[in-house]
Parts: structure tokens; sequence; C-alpha cells
């Protein structure tokens, strides 16, 4: 379709032709994340305590903020956030003694892996995935606090 062509399309047939692409307009179900966990040995039930920040605006500077404050005192802390600016690598920093570090190609590919093999090509979202990775690699690193940032529903899995 020509883009003078698309002008004259009225919104809402476009609007229908998009919803058509998915069955749901909205999909707010745990079941793919909740079947990928389970496979994976249910990571999210072994993280340390674990702080979500969920909401429209602020989650970025409040995880930054509570991040800092908790390293200053001594505390690693692990952070999922959404979304990257460059690279995937930045959601995902595991702590360490004196700061936490984003995560490492190779250590996140494996991850990645390990979420696909177990998914077993069922259908899930990239977010789902990535988010079942967060809390894969964040069960494999000591920390006394960690933080998930992100109000849909893949994040609030952890406190099942």
């Amino acid at each position: 379709m020509s883009a003078r062509n698309a002008q004259a399309v009225p919104i809402d047939a476009t609007l229908a032709r998009l919803l058509a692409l998915h069955p749901k307009r909205i999909d707010l179900s745990l079941e793919r994340i909740e079947r990928l966990l389970a496979a994976l040995g249910n990571p999210q039930r072994r993280l340390p305590p674990a702080i979500h920040v969920a909401g429209t605006n602020g989650k970025g500077s409040a995880i930054a903020f509570m991040r800092a404050a908790l390293e200053a005192a001594g505390t690693r802390v692990h952070v999922y956030t959404s979304p990257n600016l460059v690279r995937l690598n930045e959601r995902f920093r595991i702590g360490q003694d004196g700061g936490g570090q984003l995560v490492g190609d190779a250590e996140l590919g494996e991850a990645l892996a390990e979420c696909e093999v177990k998914n077993g090509g069922a259908p899930i979202t990239v977010f789902e995935m990535e988010t079942a990775a967060a809390f894969l690699l964040f069960s494999r690193h000591y920390s006394k606090s960690g933080s998930a940032g992100g109000s849909t529903p893949p994040t609030r899995s952890s406190a099942r």
C-alpha cells in the first residue's frame, strides 16, 4: 500500500487489521511464564528478598536511588529493568561486592538458551522469556537483596 493510499484508509480499519495479528488485544495471563518457570525448576522461588517497583513513571529513578543506597550500605543488589537503551544486557544487573555489574554476553546467552530449550517451542513473548532468564540469573548469584522493575505480569511472577 502506498503512503498516499494508507492516508485514505480509516484509522479504525487499520486498528482492526492490526488487532487481528494477535488473538487477544491484551493478554495478562501468567500461564506461559509459569509453565516456563516450572520447567526451569522455579528459579523465582530461590531469589533473595525483592523490591518490585511498578507504575507509569519514575521506576528507573526509584530503582537507581534504592540500588545506590543499598550498595552504599554494602548490600549486593540484582536489578532487572525494561526497556534497555542500547543492549539487552542493560536489563540485567548482577549484584556484586562493590556494586553490581551488567550481565556478560556469555552468561546472558546461556540463560536465554536454557529458557528457550525448556520452553520447547511453546508460544511465549520475548519479554516473558527475558523475565524468566532474569529469575534464572538472579537465582544463581547470591545477594542479600534484589529488585525487579516493571508493571507487567511476568515480573509479578516472583511473588508466587
